[in-house]
């Protein structure tokens, strides 16, 4: 595992001859259902656990930090988590550079009575506030003080179930209101809640825990909670952001890959822009296949498409699209208008593909048959800095990522992955 606390670079000879990669446990379900572990009564097993992803690495340490008990299988991709010993205190230090801080809070809450949590950090693809996490914990009947090293969460007696009904639809706000509501012997509903696979994950999680969880359509969701909740094995679902990547990869450097654990269910739309463009790689139930031969007329299409929400290409998907653009033969479009600001890696790799992209507030422009060239480059968000350091793979000669540990917070055994498929690569 790499220190955590440590800036990261990564040295890269371009070149990727062939291969099989395994999609590792989704990033945004495996984190998720390590902050709901905490809210259960018993020990709770996460099967396929992307142990060494570096996100889950500073939430355990915060966990263990705070009292909690979690045993590692590094070789199994196992965590056991037992968090019936979470006690009240101040930590040492509450810089933790990750986003979801506020999904400890319920596990925290049910523990102590009171729950103290790093103010969300995580990527700089513009602002994420926290006023609808603040909304959920005061309509549950907290209160809620922001300090200055932390954001303290307090039970104001015993938590009652009640409606949330969010102003816009929420990913962090439906898991945050599902995780705390599991926890309140009661009724809670909740409207324009925003169900991904990841959520739906995540209620099938707190399902086995004993919690009675309803939905209706894609935005309601009804919620009765319980006093003790059950232990659970539960196994991570595979990630589908992960899943394109690799797939991005095989088919802009034509080298055969095999990408095995394609969440496909998950994928639909995503997976028919590609075949849009021309790609006809080879399916089956849980795998891909691609190669040189997979484009139609020996080239990528140029496309036009927009991110939104699923079951559409959501803007985590963004930068591999680009990348694609950047290898299709012509002018492709990207818009975001969900996140519009998710362009700071843009420049990063304009260093690579010089000339090659044009951009403003949530629309990018991208000239394909680009001219690629090696570079030394800069991590900016998770997903843009992994379309960074595949460029830099792609490019013949030595290129640099510097603070590539953006990417390592979002894959699982990265390194390990891509040596296997013939990358020259040296993270330290």
């Amino acid at each position: 595992m790499k220190n955590i606390n440590k800036e990261l670079t990564a040295y890269v000879t371009g070149g990727i001859s062939k291969g099989s990669v395994k999609v590792s446990g989704a990033k945004n379900a495996a984190t998720r259902l390590l902050a709901a572990a905490l809210i259960s009564d018993e020990k709770i097993v996460l099967n396929n656990f992307p142990t060494q992803l570096v996100d889950a690495q500073y939430k355990i340490d915060f966990i263990i930090k705070s009292g909690g008990k979690i045993l590692i299988n590094d070789n199994e991709e196992q965590l056991e988590i037992d968090s019936l010993e979470i006690r009240e205190g101040i930590l040492d230090s509450y810089d933790y550079p990750i986003r979801t801080t506020y999904l400890l809070v319920a596990g925290l809450l049910k523990r102590c009575g009171i729950a103290r949590i790093p103010y969300p950090g995580g990527c700089k693809i513009g602002s994420r506030g926290y006023d609808l996490h603040v909304m959920v914990w005061e309509k549950l009947g907290c209160i809620v003080e922001e300090k200055p090293e932390f954001i303290e969460v307090r039970a104001n007696g015993k938590l009652k179930g009640n409606e949330i009904d969010f102003p816009i639809s929420t990913i962090g706000g439906t898991e945050n209101a599902l995780i705390c509501a599991s926890t309140i012997a009661g009724q809670t509903i909740i409207k324009n809640a925003y169900i991904s696979p990841e959520i739906e994950s995540l209620i099938h999680f707190l399902r086995s825990l004993g919690v009675n969880i309803e939905v209706a359509g894609n935005s309601y969701i009804r919620v009765i909670g319980k006093d003790y909740l059950s232990g659970s094995v539960f196994s991570v679902i595979p990630d589908r952001i992960e899943a394109l990547t690799w797939i991005t990869l095989g088919i802009i450097s034509g080298c055969e890959l095999l990408i095995e654990d394609v969440p496909a269910e998950f994928m639909q739309i995503p997976l028919i822009h590609l075949r849009d463009a021309g790609i006809d790689f080879y399916q089956n139930s849980n795998s891909i296949y691609v190669n040189s031969k997979c484009l139609k007329n020996g080239k990528i299409q140029p496309f036009e498409l927009a991110c939104g929400t699923h079951p559409g290409i959501i803007s985590d998907m963004q930068p591999f699209y680009v990348l694609l653009g950047l290898h299709a033969d012509g002018i492709s479009r990207v818009y975001d208008y969900r996140y519009p600001e998710r362009m700071k890696y843009l420049e990063e790799l304009s260093k690579f593909y010089p000339n090659s992209l044009k951009w403003e507030r949530g629309a990018i422009t991208i000239t394909g048959n680009s001219n690629l060239v090696p570079a030394i480059g800069q991590s900016t968000d998770l997903r843009g800095s992994m379309a960074i350091l595949m460029a830099a793979l792609l490019a013949k000669g030595e290129s640099q990522i510097n603070n590539v540990e953006m990417a390592l917070r979002g894959y699982n055994n990265l390194e390990e992955k891509l040596k296997a498929l013939g990358c020259q690569i040296n993270i330290n």
